[in-house]
């Protein structure tokens, strides 16, 4: 391409985005005249179906250690190496493959060391394997492809095992079957090892695919590659390792064991999505592929990562803080109050479960003027509930008086309006004259509004919660309009707020070895059904269990949030799964500690999709 001056370029490529900072896209100006992703390509037939197997490795995990540049690597003087060899080919015989030739497949390992070794372990048991790495020649890469390929070779191979090459740049269509014996620590290079199986070939049907998978930090990373979801969303991906093969379009399937879905699940909700490393990885791959700053919309315009990651990492708290760090084309500056506010609005309303403030503070902005007398009608214009009590709520929001805990007093330097008459407050005021904060504030107020109105829209009956969708303890207080959030160590289960009238019930499903003591038992008898504990040292006289028991008659609605476990690193969220009513069935305990505690029967309104069921209690 330097030497040659042609009008026009046209390029093609199988792997655009990339991690190792080549900006392909510049070369041709930005220009993407047609894309076509992996989940497209296989809908659309242009590809060989692939039959995935998620399988557990034989390793000993707990030996396990990251080095330096975060790959984690198997001791292999902590493995009984012949164990493996014959697990990995009882598996490989048990799958199979596609054609009558033979097996031709790619097995892809961590090291040299480790290719050398599997290698001659392979071959003592009847394989015929050869470890290829960079260290080798064109020449001998070639030799070694037309010996996996050939039929009638003498000296053909069964397996090629490779380290750091065959990921991309190299076309054999007849591979029948892809062994993957390293952990997952890119989605990008997942797809390009995945990729050598695709190609069509005569008397090939599908391409099998063996992902030995062990106890890896990097785990989660297999459902975003598979998925093709590159939102680094943790309900997605669980969803996907739920619902695998559902979820692939035409005749390709994912499948895992037990114990390597145990192991992805663990690695979900311990993984960090939102680190630094990931968000500049993920804004550089759209930076490239748009030419220009990307802009909160464009995240989901065009299926990236999530902004809502770069409004969670603390360091952040928002997407101009990020662009300020580290984006020397972004010019703007803002000052530290600007970015607080910015950073109040990102991690509050960025998601966009709710929109009550956002429509006050987006007519502010044009309409300076506006009084409260006007709120109400704005909102239902909106078509958002609203009572002379939400007014009252929103209003201790705007003005920087709802808070609880540790942060109620820096969340007083937030005041959006006035608190006793609601007119914008001349701090804010004074603010929307720097149009880069003005500009920001628009960007996020139309990034969020979409959010809402793609994913919240739907509410369920009157209440302002969307069913199956995930909330913290603060957005449960915010939006069942409680005066003033409740720190969520005295929540302890479930709050009562007589003023509302509402009885939420907080459920931590998988409880922790070190909790066993409490002898909880909150437990689904099936999709319909829960037992869930009260508090220590109450009966079913006691005035909670009352409330509880006579909810109906009382006219309080009770309605149940639960996690699988407490275990996410990021999220502290639960799902949000409608109303619930005693049923009538109680029975009063002693906990191992001697004191009172009673367990209730509910039933819930609306059945526990089987998914989302499966999931919480498998």
């Amino acid at each position: 391409m330097n030497k040659l001056k042609p009008k026009f370029w046209l390029g093609m490529s199988a792997s655009p985005d990339r991690n190792d900072g080549f900006d392909i896209y510049s070369l041709f100006d930005h220009n993407i005249a047609s894309e076509i992703r992996l989940q497209q390509a296989l809908e659309e037939d242009y590809l060989a179906p692939f039959h995935y197997f998620g399988l557990s490795d034989l390793s000993i995990e707990s030996n396990e250690k990251e080095n330096k540049t975060g790959n984690l690597q198997a001791k292999f003087d902590q493995i009984e190496f012949e164990q493996r060899i014959n697990h990995i080919m009882e598996q490989a015989k048990y799958y199979g493959h596609s054609g009558t030739n033979g097996v031709k497949g790619l097995i892809f390992v961590s090291s040299k060391d480790e290719a050398k070794r599997l290698s001659e372990g392979f071959n003592r048991k009847g394989w015929k394997t050869l470890p290829l790495s960079g260290d080798d020649s064109q020449q001998k890469r070639e030799e070694a492809i037309d010996r996996l390929v050939s039929d009638d070779r003498s000296d053909r191979l069964d397996y090629l095992i490779t380290v750091d090459i065959f990921n991309e740049g190299v076309d054999i269509p007849e591979i029948n079957q892809v062994i993957m014996l390293r952990p997952t620590q890119s989605a990008i290079v997942f797809i390009q090892q995945l990729g050598r199986g695709l190609r069509k070939a005569k008397g090939k049907e599908f391409v099998v695919v063996l992902d030995f998978i062990g106890n890896y930090e990097s785990n989660y990373l297999i459902p975003v590659a598979l998925s093709g979801d590159s939102s680094y969303n943790k309900d997605n991906m669980r969803r996907f390792i739920q619902e695998g093969a559902n979820s692939l379009p035409g005749m390709s399937s994912v499948h895992f064991d037990e114990v390597a879905r145990s192991r992805i699940y663990a690695a979900v909700d311990q993984a960090k999505t939102n680190t630094i490393s990931l968000l500049k990885e993920a804004y550089a791959q759209l930076k490239y592929k748009l030419g220009r700053i990307p802009d909160l919309v464009d995240y989901d315009r065009f299926e990236s990562i999530d902004p809502n990651l770069f409004f969670n990492n603390k360091s952040l708290g928002s997407y101009p803080a990020f662009l300020m760090k580290y984006e020397k084309e972004f010019t703007s500056r803002l000052s530290e109050l600007e970015l607080e506010y910015l950073k109040f609005l990102s991690v509050k309303f960025g998601a966009g479960k709710w929109i009550d403030e956002l429509i006050i503070i987006q007519a502010l902005i044009n309409d300076g003027g506006l009084v409260i007398d006007q709120w109400k009608d704005l909102l239902i214009k909106n078509d958002i509930l609203v009572t002379e009590h939400t007014i009252q709520v929103l209003k201790s929001s705007l003005s920087g008086n709802y808070a609880a805990g540790t942060g109620a007093e820096k969340m007083k330097r937030i005041q959006f309006v006035e608190e006793e008459t609601g007119r914008i407050s001349f701090q804010f005021q004074k603010m929307l004259e720097n149009r880069a904060f003005k500009q920001s504030l628009t960007n996020l107020f139309k990034f969020s509004l979409n959010r809402n109105k793609r994913n919240y829209s739907e509410r369920y009956k009157e209440t302002k919660f969307k069913l199956y969708s995930k909330y913290t303890y603060e957005e449960v207080c915010r939006l069942l309009e409680w005066d003033r959030p409740v720190v969520a160590q005295n929540v302890g289960g479930y709050w009562i707020d007589h003023k509302t009238k509402t009885y939420p019930v907080f459920i931590n499903y998988d409880k922790k070895e070190a909790e066993e003591h409490l002898q909880y038992h909150d437990r689904f008898l099936n999709r319909y059904t829960i037992r869930a504990m009260s508090k220590n040292g109450r009966t079913h006289e006691s005035k909670d269990m009352q409330t509880a028991l006579n909810a109906k008659d009382q006219e309080y609605s009770m309605h149940l949030f639960i996690r699988k476990n407490k275990d996410d690193a990021i999220s502290k969220e639960f799902y949000y799964l409608g109303e619930i009513f005693a049923s009538g069935w109680y029975e009063d305990q002693k906990n191992v500690n001697g004191k009172n505690i009673t367990e209730i029967e509910y039933d819930l309104e609306v059945p526990v999709p089987e998914e989302l069921y499966d999931y919480i209690t498998n």
